[in-house]
């Protein structure tokens, strides 16, 4: 992140998103979910899940490929389970449902787990495992991503997406920790982030057909990103999809939509939530403090020569968060010059 950055307000973001959807016919009140859990994106640090991916999603309104009205709603259920249909819906309208519906049933069984289908790309895991937070609950999220560019390991075929999972459990004084990772070495949209700023990848980001280091993003279509772990990595992915797509009946494998490439297609994008309350396991004040302590265990931890402090899982994204509060979230120039045409494509007043 660049300081010179030119920096704007939580408002001014959520304003223009806001103004941006309800002009191509979302809902104000739809219009007003997704705006804020975009802004959300950007106050932690998700840069390429915030307003990045604006364009995108008008994109994909304008052309049909995603229901501006839809009718978000269960289609199977039991005490601590539930399938939503989500119409072909903004994602972030979809999981944001499904998150508190998990967490009110999580309140009356302990444990909910909620799954998804017919819905779209929402921005990053971590907006819904975070939800569960703000009731002492522990929160889970898998989903299916939005474009195959992974083969199975040893394979060629793409098959498989970055499959995220977020996970989230609360604390006392310390801030929550929030796992939030691809499983690729780098979700698409930091490859996506990289040719809109003419950067180039690291390696061991992703490989060319032959097997190659590929640091170009303009040719990223021609390779495959690399999964965590090689073969654990794919693993995960197949699991995840399994759970996330085959489970609630959203695509998976074969199935997947590639969002990037195509504006129109119906993604039938998977998801999942778990929410888990904390009160049903154990004491909440004692388990929130007890986290408190494996932070500071962690941080304890005498360093390996190269490193100068340990992290813990989300303790990035809170000061990051602390920092964009406070002094307003930064806009690169590239990003300012694909929004401005935006603004100028739908009538509406320039980011800043």
């Amino acid at each position: 992140m660049k300081e010179n950055l030119k920096r704007i307000s939580e408002d001014q973001l959520f304003n223009f998103i806001n103004t941006a959807l309800i002009t191509i016919g979302l809902p104000q009140d739809n219009a007003h979910i997704v705006a804020k859990l975009m802004t959300q994106a950007d106050l932690i640090g998700s840069d390429a899940h915030g307003v990045f991916r604006l364009p995108q999603y008008t994109k994909r309104l304008l052309a049909g490929g995603i229901n501006k009205t839809p009718n978000i709603r269960i289609e199977r259920e039991k005490n601590s389970m539930a399938v939503l249909n989500g119409d072909n819906a903004m994602g972030h309208l979809v999981m944001e449902h499904a998150a508190n519906l998990a967490v009110k049933k999580a309140k009356e069984n302990g444990v909910a787990w909620v799954g998804a289908n017919s819905s779209n790309h929402a921005g990053p895991a971590s907006l819904y495992a975070r939800i569960p937070l703000e009731h002492n609950m522990i929160g889970i999220y898998v989903a299916v991503g939005s474009g195959n560019h992974v083969p199975p390991w040893g394979g060629t075929d793409l098959l498989l997406s970055t499959n995220p999972i977020a996970i989230s459990v609360p604390s006392w004084n310390e801030p929550p920790i929030v796992l939030d990772m691809a499983t690729t070495v780098a979700a698409y949209g930091k490859v996506k982030e990289k040719l809109q700023r003419n950067e180039e990848m690291p390696v061991g980001w992703m490989i060319d057909g032959e097997g190659k280091p590929l640091t170009d993003p303009k040719k990223s279509s021609e390779g495959y990103l690399l999964p965590i772990g090689e073969a654990k990595g794919y693993g995960l992915a197949l699991m995840f999809g399994i759970l996330a797509g085959t489970l609630n009946g959203a695509s998976f494998g074969k199935a997947v939509v590639d969002f990037n490439a195509d504006a129109s297609s119906f993604t039938n994008t998977g998801h999942f939530i778990i929410a888990v309350d904390i009160a049903s396991f154990t004491e909440v004040e004692g388990f929130k403090k007890n986290i408190d302590q494996v932070w500071t265990e962690m941080k304890g931890s005498k360093l390996m020569p190269g490193f100068n402090e340990i992290r813990l899982p989300g303790e990035r994204s809170h000061q990051i968060y602390l920092d964009r509060t406070k002094n307003g979230i930064p806009i690169h120039e590239n990003l300012k010059n694909v929004l401005d045409a935006l603004s100028e494509q739908l009538n509406i007043n320039k980011i800043y």
